[in-house]
């Protein structure tokens, strides 16, 4: 057995998981409807694999969220909030995922952040003082027997114990300490159970292995895996990681009784280099994961031959980095892309075929498809922009550094805006409603003119101006009506971008992203934003912020190129957005806000090595975006659903004027970090949680801003949602925003 896949996309290859979801939710579609959709999502995925030949096919890799979430629900690590609602399991599941309001109770959802360093998000588990460890396997069983059934015999996948407890939000005095021993019990009955079920392998996922471990983090992992391995029978134990290396505790790992380790040697560093200094078991199998479960690109075949042939033949197992959740399910469905380009990519099922391959070639040595790829990587793909190439080159430490400083700026700024005490905002985007689709979507198709779609738009931008000045917010947005997304929209007006009709991959519950793919070097031909910038603000006396996002969060949610660095291809990006922040300028613009929601999301995991392989270019390509406008122009940023805590001093040498942050479902506790940093860049930590469907009281939102007023100085505050509102209704989101805007005046009234 020679082939693994460590997890597969789950949406639908074309999104029926996601759309049967969001039914459920409106009450469209009944429970059994829903689970008839989810198990024909898993039947297909599980007989793709296996009709690929892959030997080690994963189940429970299935979710109607987060797995997180599923394992936590597993092991009834849910909080009474939810656990006490009168509705069935499967909506307390959603209502813990996305909060619930309604007759039967309201509470708000858990907290939700990036799943490491990806795009995707996780539910946090919560753990409170009355939480009791009790077991319930029904997901993972029935979905193991169900591929049973079918004639494929799988390989659970679980979070490991370890992972999951780095995982974990512990709400009251419980500690980890105070957990671990009822945790390993619960796992050791979990490998009782699977002994009954005479299943063969475990996949245990412990990702968190990648981090920098601290002693207490080594000694924490060996104490549970000394109290469970033990008791795991016949059960075989295939312990995973991936996103990194495991540097910090190889040599402990190849010591212990399991009978398998996944290691990554796409984005693991030193994963070969330890293997060479410290070799790998004979009694072990090695799965080896060489094909990148994160990018789109063909897999160059040679360059993986001569990483396997250094490693033991006989333990070997190919397979991917990680899992392949986070790439879109065929190059197949794209049927608008020439096949010139389309060879140069493998999706999920194409990524199959690869491990099928490599499988063939590096131990049957059938060598015809090696052959084929070393045609194709032998060809030039591109032929490169060499005037972009000499502007970054170009570029000097003047071109990275906004003058006046910041206090000279804020002082000016302050004298020209006038604004009131916690001015209030939103952070761009309004709801996306079916017309606003349908408008996009008859204009695609050539059935109205460019005329027509942009008078709708402008129209529903007129509305919403309008609304914003009636409810009194102090500084307006044009709603977006017309992007499609907030790096799709910039990549479509960026010459060296290409872009997918189907290559949907899932960014969190239902929400599904579908990033375009930097092909070649990166210019601006046209103005992006400036025409529905400059229209908007003349309906309105009130400031309105021009709306961009910035370069960084531009080339994380995308695709980017292997065949040169990240740094290069985010400057290129930078410099096309200056033009357009330079132009929004020239068009009397005055306040422009520049979205860095993805700026932690390549931040390596391991913090010895954020500056030098991140941070030390990635805060100076912010800056360079907004170096050249003048002291008067107000510069905003806005980051959401990830950890920002600990690199609060990298994110105000950003150097904004004012910066927005997710910060609700985190219960703010960003403004601790705030505090101590002595953060000088004004801020808007989020007053409410956008990604849920219930409406804040006025009264909640007061008490939100009381509490933020006791970490932020009241000069430095502003009032604003967690994030962009598109994927909300317009009932909620008006409802919400005009509790927003009471509470601040109320809290003004107060001040």
């Amino acid at each position: 057995m020679t082939t693994s896949i460590i997890g597969y996309p789950r949406i639908g290859a074309h999104r029926e998981l996601k759309f049967a979801t969001e039914k459920f939710f409106r009450q469209e579609l009944s429970e059994a409807g829903l689970q008839a959709v989810a198990a024909e999502q898993r039947k297909e995925n599980w007989q793709k694999q296996a009709a690929a030949g892959i030997d080690f096919i994963a189940s429970n890799d299935f979710s109607f969220y987060d797995t997180t979430l599923d394992t936590a629900f597993a092991l009834n690590i849910i909080p009474k909030r939810y656990q006490n609602l009168a509705i069935s399991p499967l909506e307390k599941y959603f209502a813990a995922a996305r909060g619930h309001q309604s007759e039967v109770g309201d509470v708000k959802a858990l907290a939700m952040k990036k799943w490491f360093n990806t795009n995707y998000h996780y539910m946090v588990p919560e753990f409170d003082d009355g939480t009791t460890i009790q077991l319930d396997l029904t997901k993972l069983l029935s979905e193991y027997r169900e591929a049973l059934a079918l004639g494929i015999t799988t390989k659970p996948v679980l979070i490991g114990p370890f992972t999951l407890l780095k995982l974990i939000r512990f709400t009251g005095q419980t500690q980890i300490s105070d957990v671990q021993n009822e945790l390993v019990r619960a796992y050791a009955e979990i490998l009782s159970q699977l002994v009954t079920e005479k299943v063969e392998w475990l996949q245990l996922d412990e990702p968190a292995l990648v981090f920098d471990l601290t002693t207490e983090d080594i000694s924490l992992f060996k104490a549970i895996y000394a109290d469970l391995l033990p008791q795991k029978q016949t059960v075989k134990i295939l312990l995973q990681t991936y996103f990194g290396d495991v540097r910090d505790i190889y040599t402990d790992l190849i010591q212990l009784d399991v009978d398998g380790i996944g290691l990554d040697f796409v984005e693991g560093r030193k994963t070969a280099e330890l293997i060479a200094t410290h070799g790998f078991p004979t009694d072990k199998k090695l799965f080896a994961g060489v094909v990148n479960g994160k990018n789109i690109w063909r897999n160059d075949y040679q360059k993986t031959l001569d990483i396997l042939a250094t490693l033991p033949k006989a333990s070997v197992v190919i397979g991917t980095s990680c899992s392949l959740q986070h790439v879109p399910y065929t190059v197949n469905a794209e049927s608008e892309l020439s096949q010139d380009i389309l060879r140069h990519f493998a999706f999920a099922e194409e990524k199959l075929l690869e491990l099928k391959d490599l499988n063939d070639i590096f131990c049957h040595g059938q060598e015809d498809s090696l052959t084929a790829n070393q045609v194709l990587f032998a060809a030039k793909r591109y032929q490169g922009n060499r005037a972009v190439q000499s502007k970054v080159a170009a570029l000097g430490d003047a071109d990275f550094t906004r003058t006046p400083d910041f206090s000279e700026r804020e002082n000016v700024q302050k004298a020209i805006f006038q604004l009131p005490k916690l001015p209030t905002t939103t952070i761009g985007s309004f709801p996306q409603t079916a017309d606003v689709r349908k408008n996009r979507l008859n204009f695609k198709r050539g059935e109205i003119s460019k005329a027509e779609y942009d008078t709708f738009n402008q129209e529903k931008t007129k509305d919403w101006i309008k609304w914003q000045e009636q409810v009194g917010f102090d500084i307006l947005v044009h709603g977006e009506f017309e992007r499609n997304d907030m790096v799709e929209y910039f990549g479509e007006k960026l010459d060296g971008y290409i872009f997918t009709k189907n290559a949907w991959v899932q960014s969190y519950g239902t929400r599904c992203v579908k990033p375009p793919i930097v092909w070649g070097d990166i210019a601006r031909i046209q103005s992006l934003t400036v025409e529905d910038a400059v229209y908007a603000q003349s309906l309105t006396d009130k400031t309105l912020k021009g709306m961009l996002t910035g370069p960084v969060t531009i080339l994380n949610w995308s695709f980017p190129r292997e065949d040169i660095s990240l740094k290069v291809s985010t400057l290129q990006i930078a410099l096309a957005i200056q033009e357009e922040v330079l132009d929004l300028e020239q068009n009397g613009i005055k306040i422009i806000q520049i979205d860095e929601a993805a700026l932690r999301e390549k931040l390596p995991l391991r913090q010895t090595d954020w500056h030098s392989e991140y941070l030390d270019w990635a805060i100076p390509a912010f800056r360079l975006v907004h170096a050249k406008v003048a002291p008067e122009t107000q510069i905003h940023t806005h980051m959401c659903y990830s950890e920002f805590t600990d690199i609060i001093s990298a994110i105000d040498a950003m150097d904004a004027d004012v910066i927005s942050f997710e910060a609700s479902r985190s219960d703010l506790s960003i403004l601790d970090a705030l505090q101590a940093n002595g953060f000088r860049t004004q801020n808007g930590p989020g007053v409410y949680d956008i990604h849920s469907p219930r409406i804040p009281s006025v009264g909640e939102i007061q008490d939100v801003i009381r509490r933020i007023l006791t970490k932020v100085p009241v000069e430095k505050l502003w009032i604003n949602p967690d994030c962009g509102l598109k994927t909300r209704g317009v009932a909620e989101v008006k409802a919400s925003l005009e509790n927003l805007v009471k509470a601040t005046q109320g809290i003004r009234s107060e001040l």
